[in-house]
């Protein structure tokens, strides 16, 4: 009797440990799957800083009748991989915001450029695909307005990469930029916090600036 109740014990024991293993790979398995921040026909996982400046139309999002300002997406992200299509229209100025402070995005958080800069010899820390005002991205990588773009944004830690239409053009470890207004290079930037002592978590956003842009399938995923 006493052999079979320890076995009994053991066999509790056992199933305990698996059940437990199991909710931690499901746990793991949560933790990476893909989270569409726009589902294509509303704007329920928004919030607009203009009210009615954005719309869903036709599974794009895009600036409304009476366009302006940013829209948020709800949630606050630290590492994470995030995929979307943009379209610019001419002159058009745009940028995904990162790690921001809703309140405070020119100062609190960070910036890849959309900018209709197709084109262009030699891009700078302006033009469509840079850390914006911190480095300029490898290769001009953009395509004519009009016409869709693919970017994949990577967060991880202090690393910051960027690939636009198949090519990486940003590859950027926060922690170098060590000085307030000032680039790894000795170049001035606008920021009057150190890239590295900015906060590891924050908002992530869509800014219309003056000329239309559109995005459709915004995915990410939590590293």
């Amino acid at each position: 009797m006493a052999i079979f109740n320890m076995k009994k014990r053991i066999h509790k024991m056992m199933l305990v440990v698996f059940t437990g293993l199991v909710c931690i790979s499901g746990q793991a398995a949560d933790a990476k799957k893909v989270i569409k921040l726009f589902n294509g026909t509303d704007l329920n996982n928004w919030i607009q800083q203009k009210p009615r400046a954005w719309e869903a139309k036709d599974g794009v999002l895009g600036p409304s009748l009476s366009p302006g300002g940013y829209i948020w997406a709800k949630g606050n992200f630290e590492n994470f991989e995030l995929e979307l299509d943009f379209k610019m229209s001419k002159r058009c100025n745009s940028g995904v915001f990162f790690r921001t402070n809703s309140k405070n995005p020119v100062q609190g958080g960070f910036e890849i450029q959309i900018l209709d800069s197709h084109g262009k010899v030699k891009a700078g820390r302006h033009d469509c695909g840079a850390l914006y005002d911190a480095l300029a991205p490898s290769v001009n990588a953009a395509r004519p307005p009009g016409e869709w773009n693919h970017m994949k944004l990577i967060v991880n830690g202090s690393v910051v990469k960027v690939r636009l239409n198949g090519k990486e053009v940003i590859d950027a470890d926060l922690d170098q930029w060590k000085t307030a207004r000032k680039n790894p290079d000795g170049s001035r930037n606008k920021f009057r916090t150190a890239l590295k002592d900015l906060p590891r978590a924050g908002s992530i956003g869509l800014q219309y600036h003056g000329h239309p842009v559109w995005f459709k399938n915004l995915n990410l995923k939590k590293l």
